[in-house]
């Protein structure tokens, strides 16, 4: 029998440790010969970026050995860090940003640099140029200007240490992908102060003898539409994925007659593009399409025969998928499940079998613990429509009080152009388990929903997101399914903002969780790194110009309508949102009496690496909402300091 006791108190096997240690994360799957590579980041090892081979024998090994980690710093989030040649590994390692050369097969060999120490490169995104015997990549150039320079450029493997520019001029590039014949380069690039979920534009040119681009030509991107991952076909037939007819859907470019759409649909085969080399989709050598997409927030796996007219479907129990990556004929993909974290799979298309490759270790808990999502639908008071996912709390050895209701958590992802998923999220968990329930919102902006949902938040952050997490509070606490006296917010980066502008100019929440978040928009505006430098140019408007807005919508100018208590974590290291930010609102805040906790963290950036940080902070969020709720958490949880309380 399930014992009685107040929401939030109850004892869960989903602890902090095990949020930090259950599993690493999986990406960028990669071939070379018969090997398989993929990306691993590992939350125990202070969250170090490994790439591991998988031999045809099945053995899998790391390639990378500790304590190196390779991860690119291009934009500040990163992108595709490594690429394997003729079994030689070239990664980027992230302590100097440097490309080395690693030979797996030599078990005692050490990495050896391939480009100058110096310069203030950073690369991502990498394809080899066979013809050259180079690579291709994105780079950014961080030297004394003002603004890093982007550019594509070609790095030869001849040990010259040489850097070669192959274009410049543009603000941004992305996804340098020679064709099969390695003697066309295609790529996309956009300016400020557009992002590239905006407006971006698909080139195409010839390399010539000498090994430049040779005229290049603009052959998509109308100035309305947001191209993503341009690939070529085994018949050397370029595609792409646009929203130029709202949804994110495959396209192809025809020399003679221009783009054709593959199979309209109102789902999205992209999502935005914060890191370079995502991918979405890849073809089998039969010329088998296979691809993700999602619709209402759930993703699914397709395959589609060369002259086949529609999409089959590949059962599956992924809610999540990424990462699609192809090669003769299979395919390897990240999927994750409501009850399952993340996998890395193989497709095989002739039987269209679906298999693991590697996986975190399996639960430690019964799946009785788990809260599944559902999705609720909600109109907001300016008469639109948002959309979340919402969890009750679960655990089967606790039941609340009788009579009583349990709190909220509300959650607010970042981006803001971003969205959440009903994949295993051990995060959500872990309140849930705990005695809280949880929604987690796709709001005004989010992706998944087309181009015209994502539009909605232009010059409207910091009204239309707050007003749909303020919404979808009062549309639980209007069904008597949470504590009206009880509700909690949380969010990181943008959803930080979300975070503070909802507190601060609505009274629903009683408290908030503030993750690397922003207070202060004239601040993020003029001391920013450039990828999101304009960025608020589109959600609220042009700076200086708009200043009267800025100042109007940021929290730390309107403390005095604060009246909740609110923590804050913050690394110290971030580059995105600078400590200060963080350090102002908590400076106000304790200025004004009210209950304020403030957690830095060295050596992290814009987001949380480290299983020693992940676990703090889980714990002194518990802490903090038991101290705020009048409820005692179970466990002994470290006590922080918490001024005004």
């Amino acid at each position: 029998m399930p014992i009685t006791t107040p929401y939030g108190s109850w004892a869960s096997p989903i602890d902090p440790e095990l949020l930090a240690t259950s599993s690493p994360s999986f990406s960028y799957p990669s071939s070379d010969g018969e090997n398989l590579y993929w990306l691993e980041s590992r939350p125990w090892e202070n969250g170090r970026s490994v790439v591991v081979q998988r031999s045809p024998e099945g053995v899998i090994r790391d390639v990378l050995p500790a304590p190196l980690s390779t991860r690119s710093k291009v934009h500040e989030y990163g992108g595709t860090p490594y690429i394997v040649v003729n079994d030689i590994l070239y990664f980027c390692l992230y302590d100097d940003q440097r490309l080395y050369r690693l030979d797996p097969t030599n078990g005692d060999g050490l990495p050896t640099p391939i480009t100058s120490a110096g310069g203030g490169y950073r690369f991502a995104d990498f394809c080899y140029d066979k013809h050259q015997h180079r690579l291709i990549c994105v780079a950014e150039i961080h030297d004394s200007s003002s603004e890093p320079e982007n550019q594509i450029v070609a790095i030869p493997l001849d040990d010259s240490m040489q850097v070669i520019t192959l274009r410049r001029g543009d603000d941004f590039y992305a996804y340098p992908r020679l064709d099969h014949t390695g003697r066309n380069l295609c790529w996309i690039s956009w300016n400020h102060p557009d992002m590239p979920w905006d407006k971006t534009t698909l080139w195409l040119s010839t390399i010539d003898n000498m090994g430049q681009l040779d005229a290049p030509i603009s052959i998509a991107g109308n100035g309305e539409e947001a191209i993503f991952q341009p690939q070529w076909s085994p018949d050397n037939q370029l595609y792409f994925v646009s929203d130029r007819d709202n949804w994110w859907n495959l396209y192809r470019w025809q020399p003679k007659s221009g783009v054709e759409s593959i199979r309209p649909m109102a789902a999205e085969f992209a999502t935005p593009l914060w890191v370079l080399g995502m991918s979405t989709y890849g073809f089998c050598d039969d010329g088998t399409l296979v691809c993700c997409h999602t619709h209402d927030g759930t993703w699914q796996l397709s395959t589609k025969k060369p002259n086949a007219l529609d999409f089959q479907p590949v059962e599956n129990n992924y809610c999540n998928i990424s990462d699609i990556y192809c090669t003769g004929d299979k395919a390897w993909l990240v999927g994750a499940s409501s009850t399952n974290s993340g996998e890395l799979a193989e497709l095989g298309i002739k039987d269209r079998s679906l298999k693991p490759i590697t996986q975190g270790g399996p639960l430690s808990f019964d799946p009785g613990y788990i809260a599944l999502p559902s999705p609720i639908n909600y109109p907001t008071s300016d008469k639109a429509t948002s959309h979340a996912f919402f969890y009750q709390p679960t655990n089967p050895d606790f039941k609340g009080c009788e009579g009583s209701l349990p709190p909220l958590i509300v959650i607010c992802h970042g981006g803001p152009t971003g969205s959440t998923t009903t994949a295993l999220n051990l995060k959500i968990q872990y309140w849930t388990s705990r005695g809280f329930a949880v929604l987690d919102v796709n709001y005004r902006g989010s992706t998944g929903y087309g181009r015209h949902y994502r539009e909605q938040l232009q010059g409207q952050w910091g009204i239309a997101d707050v007003t749909d997490v303020v919404e979808g509070a009062r549309y639980l606490i209007e069904r008597k399914m949470v504590d009206p006296e009880k509700i909690a917010i949380r969010g990181s980066s943008a959803g930080g903002y979300t975070v503070l502008a909802a507190l601060c100019f609505h009274q629903v929440f009683k408290a908030g969780a503030c993750l690397y978040g922003i207070g202060d928009l004239e601040t993020l505006a003029r001391d920013t790194h450039k990828f999101e430098s304009r960025y608020l140019d589109t959600l609220i408007g042009p700076y200086p110009s708009q200043q009267a807005i800025y100042q109007d919508r940021s929290p730390i100018h309107h403390i005095d309508q604060f009246n909740c208590p609110v923590i804050f974590f913050q690394g110290l290291d971030d580059k995105v949102v600078p400590p200060e930010q963080a350090v102002a609102m908590t400076k106000a805040l304790r200025e004004k009496q009210l209950p304020v906790a403030y957690l830095p963290f060295e050596g992290e950036g814009h987001g949380f690496r480290k299983a020693e940080t992940i676990k703090k902070s889980l714990e002194a969020e518990l802490y903090f909402y038991g101290k705020v709720f009048g409820f005692a958490p179970h466990g002994d949880l470290p006590t922080i300091p918490i001024n005004n309380l």
